[in-house]
């Protein structure tokens, strides 16, 4: 158990509140709804709800793996619930969304680790609100190809599985989850559908030399990963892995120079950078 440090000056976070953030808390709570947003304990959720929008999150909210980094609860979730896809259509609908996330918790329980149910909510989005672009988050179904396969076949914009660390610290932060696996899943999709837009993103902090996120940003360049996303690691509480290092916001600067310059079409990188922070504009 660690205490959490005193975060530096610039990670910095305005308070939720306004009318626009208690309309998308209304939306959320009406539908019965999850978002990240406030399972993992995004800091953005002030700004990006005071935007009215908001990452779905499928499959309930517990998760059946315990990463080291990830405020979601784990244990035994509950049965998939076969109406979430229509309500999260709904929701897209009444926040007027032109653009959404979709992503969910590990579901290892499941023989498709939730494959099945991610396709049914982008088709359902789809039919709803057929403009809407749609990227999903997805955990590595295993490793699973086939049930790669029935997310990718979906009416997709952008395919989104996040790497999260360099490799010599999955162990310790991710050890549900296997580096070789993630890099794979991005490949795969790319493979499949070489027009899809291919996403990725890492948190900083953790203990990662320049010389291991380098090497990273080579594997993923090298499999056409087209998005990428850099933000700072925060300790969610005194049981998570603590912060090793605040980036300061220059560095991310350079660091994500260093990535464009290596191949992506686009990286979004801050101490505040979230998966989906800006979503929006990444593919525009």
């Amino acid at each position: 158990m660690s205490v959490p440090r005193r975060h530096p000056d610039w990670i910095k976070v305005r308070a939720p509140g306004g009318e626009s953030y208690a309309a998308t808390k209304r939306v959320v709570q009406q539908l019965a709804l999850h978002t990240v947003c406030e399972e993992a304990h995004c800091p953005n959720v002030a700004e990006c709800w005071g935007h009215r929008t908001a990452t779905f999150m499928l499959l309930g909210d517990v998760c059946t793996r315990n990463c080291g980094y990830c405020a979601v609860a784990h244990g035994r979730p509950l049965p998939v619930d076969p109406l979430e896809p229509r309500r999260v259509a709904e929701g897209v609908a009444r926040l007027g969304l032109r653009h959404v996330v979709v992503t969910s918790v590990d579901r290892d329980d499941l023989p498709d680790g939730g494959a099945a149910h991610f396709a049914a909510t982008v088709r359902a989005i789809r039919d709803r609100v057929p403009d809407c672009r749609i990227e999903v988050l997805t955990p590595d179904f295993k490793g699973s190809l086939t049930a790669l396969a029935e997310v990718v076949d979906a009416p997709i914009d952008v395919f989104n599985h996040n790497t999260e660390t360099v490799p010599r610290l999955y162990g310790r932060a991710r050890p549900g989850g296997r580096y070789d696996r993630a890099v794979s899943l991005l490949a795969e999709a790319k493979r499949r559908r070489p027009a899809l837009q291919t996403k990725t993103g890492l948190m900083l902090g953790l203990g990662e030399q320049l010389d291991e996120l380098t090497a990273v940003f080579r594997d993923l360049a090298a499999v056409g990963c087209d998005i990428l996303t850099l933000g700072q690691y925060l300790q969610p509480s005194r049981d998570h892995l603590p912060v090793e290092r605040y980036v300061p916001p220059a560095e991310f600067a350079e660091i994500g120079q260093l990535a464009r310059d290596l191949g992506f079409r686009y990286v979004e990188s801050g101490p505040l950078v979230r998966s989906s922070y800006h979503a929006w504009e990444h593919v525009a």
